[in-house]
């Protein structure tokens, strides 16, 4: 039982280190995004717009390996990683958290590209304000519940993930195992309790998310009424 607990703890480390930085990588780069994507009519948009809602209909184990070959040698992922001395991102934290976020991404721009398009151009009349201004003083602000909306479910996401993860870190204890892993790992094993004492606890935390969702909903809604 307790290798069963250090095995546990260290993935839920571990997966809890994931989705943090997963969800602040998603707000950062998922928000301007968003905010682009509401207010450009190029063909450039709309193809990238399609580009980021791709892995809601990609099985979570091909988009995984498409990002894995990405990742590799002689591939843009082996071009950054050698600058700190390695020759791959692939099978390694940094490499899943890349995978993370590309899972995760369309779940994030879509509700705050949403918020922007439903708050029209009317707030932004002043022509004076430059894009970026615009972005952070007004835009932002207006979609401050849908924002928190999207860093809840981005952050659940990548706490479940699990297909996206396996193709590019391989399930290495300590370095890229997450925690829905040992799920997979325990009924292989008949190890029940194990198996269910995992999910039960992610079941849990996800009606916990869903739970607090609701409320912000419903805080939304009175907002504008």
């Amino acid at each position: 039982m307790d290798t069963f607990s250090a095995e546990i703890w260290q993935s839920v480390a571990l997966t809890i280190e994931l989705a943090s930085l997963t969800t602040m990588i998603l707000l950062v780069v998922g928000a301007p995004l968003a905010w682009w994507l509401a207010r450009s009519k190029t063909v450039l948009s709309k193809a990238v717009a399609t580009i980021i809602a791709l892995p809601l209909v990609l099985p979570p184990t091909a988009l995984g390996f498409c990002v894995l070959v990405l990742l590799g040698p002689n591939r843009p992922g082996g071009f950054l990683a050698s600058f700190w001395g390695e020759h791959t991102l692939a099978f390694t934290f940094a490499g899943i958290v890349v995978g993370s976020v590309l899972s995760a991404l369309p779940l994030v721009v879509q509700p705050i590209h949403n918020a922007f398009i439903a708050i029209g151009g009317g707030p932004l009349v002043n022509q004076r304000a430059s894009p970026l201004y615009a972005f952070i003083t007004i835009g932002l602000p207006l979609v401050r519940l849908e924002f928190l909306k999207a860093a809840l479910v981005g952050f659940a996401h990548s706490i479940g993930t699990f297909g996206v993860v396996m193709m590019i870190g391989g399930n290495i204890p300590g370095r890229t195992k997450v925690l829905s892993a040992y799920v997979i790992d325990y009924v292989q094993a008949s190890r029940w309790s194990e198996a269910s004492w995992i999910s039960g606890g992610m079941v849990m935390f996800a009606f916990a998310v869903i739970f607090i969702l609701t409320f912000i909903d419903k805080r939304c809604a009175r907002r504008g009424t």
